[in-house]
């Protein structure tokens, strides 16, 4: 039996995290306008790159690359080592595939697990490609946003709107399915639209991809899109309602976090994604995905992402 993409909204109440930070830097971050505020534009220019050359480590669930870097206890990379080590301690536990990417981007760090290349329903993240995507073309003068527009797409950030999605995917879409043809451009070159689901092929609700092309993705919404764009998403991240206020928002009020959330109940079960950023300057980034297939439901997708969260970002942990 096929099972169509169910975007119901349930609401949980994501328990702060209240403790003295020893570990990142937790300076507030200053707030952004969103794009129901002004916005000063600049004028187009090529997108910018990270300053950084990144160290990669690609991990299977182990965190050996860190350990043998040699360092001392008390140096950022073996707090990020003894988090990791804590993480995957906590999701051996945890009910179906979790796959995630942590990213800080002062040092180029990079982490991803075993599963950060698992192709799961994307749900509602999505949304956040879509937003990157018309800001982009907006930027080489492939289109032109309306107010009205701009209004959708803090719809579809600040509360998840499905409709606002429908309504921009059918405008800007195309005939030649101009966001699935341009995601690869956003470092998203995992993400496939699934066919036989639904009277609309491709379909923003019926799309797969991975933890890494969302890592991809956030750091080219922080890095790759105009200044102002990316002041006005991150603005919208931080701005989100109740209902996303998990995931990557459990790193709690001193990190200043942001997320895109997605959560449906897909063929095959639930999945539960959270993709965001955190710390001063929206120094650390995360995404995170958790197909539960049949072993658990939202509020365990919930829980999952939340506390990852909290371990990976969390001020004094």
């Amino acid at each position: 039996m096929v099972l169509r993409c169910v975007r119901t909204i349930r609401r949980l109440v994501v328990h702060s995290v209240v403790t003295t930070a020893r570990c990142w830097p937790t300076s507030q971050v200053s707030r952004q306008p969103g794009w129901s505020e002004t916005v000063p534009r600049s004028p187009r220019r090529a997108p910018s790159v990270l300053a950084v050359t990144l160290l990669l480590l690609v991990a299977t669930g182990s965190t050996q690359p860190l350990a043998r870097a040699g360092c001392e206890p008390s140096t950022a990379d073996c707090g990020l080592s003894q988090r990791i080590a804590a993480a995957d301690t906590y999701l051996a536990g945890r009910p179906g595939t979790v796959g995630y990417v942590l990213r800080d981007r002062a040092t180029g760090m990079k982490f991803r697990n075993a599963n950060a290349g698992f192709a799961i329903w994307t749900a509602s993240t999505i949304k956040l490609a879509m937003v990157a995507d018309l800001l982009a073309r907006e930027r080489v003068g492939a289109l032109r946003l309306t107010d009205a527009d701009r209004r959708l797409m803090a719809a579809m950030l600040r509360h998840s709107d499905n409709e606002a999605a429908d309504t921009l995917w059918s405008r800007y879409g195309g005939p030649t399915h101009a966001f699935n043809t341009n995601f690869p451009r956003y470092g998203m070159d995992n993400v496939r639209p699934q066919p036989g689901f639904g009277d609309v092929f491709p379909d923003w609700g019926f799309q797969k991809g991975t933890a890494d092309d969302f890592d991809a993705l956030m750091n080219f919404v922080l890095t790759g899109l105009d200044r102002p764009d990316a002041a006005a998403v991150v603005a919208e991240m931080q701005r989100v309602d109740g209902r996303q206020q998990w995931g990557v928002w459990g790193a709690g009020p001193a990190m200043s976090p942001g997320n895109k959330n997605g959560w449906s109940q897909e063929e095959g079960g639930w999945v539960v994604n959270t993709v965001g950023f955190a710390g001063p300057q929206q120094r650390y980034t995360l995404a995170v995905m958790n197909a539960l297939g049949d072993e658990g439901g939202y509020d365990d997708g919930i829980t999952t992402t939340t506390e990852l969260s909290r371990i990976l970002l969390g001020p004094g942990n």
